[in-house]
């Protein structure tokens, strides 16, 4: 069978899944959609995801959508290098980080990150500062999480990568010019979070990472968590 994967450059969701088969050593067929060209609405994709998201993957009758659902599939069709743990007990914690940050990271990371990605930052400047002390509760968190190295055992796990692209948001919005204006507390992590920028070094070292990265993005207006600060 050939891996087909269907993705979008600057979707996180689809990031995840690029570096879940990086880590994997899954070669695959990349088919990158453009979002300006409203080519994850066309009829041939709506075929594959009748929702017109990113990512779905084909694995020959197999189709997969949703970020995580993918990698669940990934790590039984191709179990070497396991995603989510080599026991039970790991796998569960496995679980439980991923589905901690879609309850609590991704919607914490959100409410400082959208506004400056969006251009809505003067009219949710409020918003953003009421979301900063859930932010550093969530990095500390995050930092004693990654102080040994990874979130779970001693491998890349599914719970590394979600909460690493999740932290690629921050980074970015942390970075844009308009957050300036505000006293993020977030960047360099490495000034307070020094844990999370070797964390993300390790993730950084994996065959294959650069190709991952959203190709829109240059290194300068995007910069690197682990090797900036």
């Amino acid at each position: 069978m050939s891996i087909e994967l269907y993705w979008g450059s600057g979707s996180t969701p689809a990031w995840r899944v690029q570096l879940a088969l990086a880590v994997k050593g899954l070669p695959y067929t990349s088919h990158l959609l453009s979002f300006s060209a409203r080519e994850t609405r066309t009829p041939e994709f709506l075929a594959i995801n009748p929702r017109g998201k990113v990512p779905a993957l084909r694995d020959g009758d197999v189709v997969v959508n949703e970020s995580i659902a993918i990698l669940a599939y990934l790590d039984r069709a191709y179990p070497e290098h396991p995603l989510f743990g080599a026991t039970p007990a790991e796998a569960a914690k496995v679980w439980r980080m991923v589905m901690e940050f879609e309850s609590h990271g991704n919607p914490t990371i959100s409410a400082v990150a959208r506004p400056l990605l969006f251009g809505t930052w003067e009219a949710d400047s409020s918003k953003v500062r009421e979301g900063l002390p859930a932010l550093h509760t969530e990095l500390d968190l995050l930092a004693e999480r990654v102080a040994t190295g990874t979130m779970v055992g001693d491998t890349v796990s599914a719970a590394d990568i979600v909460w690493f692209c999740g932290l690629q948001q921050l980074v970015r919005a942390a970075t844009r010019p308009a957050a300036a204006g505000f006293d993020l507390g977030v960047w360099p992590l490495s000034a307070r979070w020094p844990a999370i920028a070797a964390w993300a070094r390790r993730i950084e070292a994996i065959e294959g990472y650069d190709a991952t990265r959203p190709p829109h993005w240059a290194e300068g207006e995007h910069p690197s968590p682990a090797r900036i600060g």
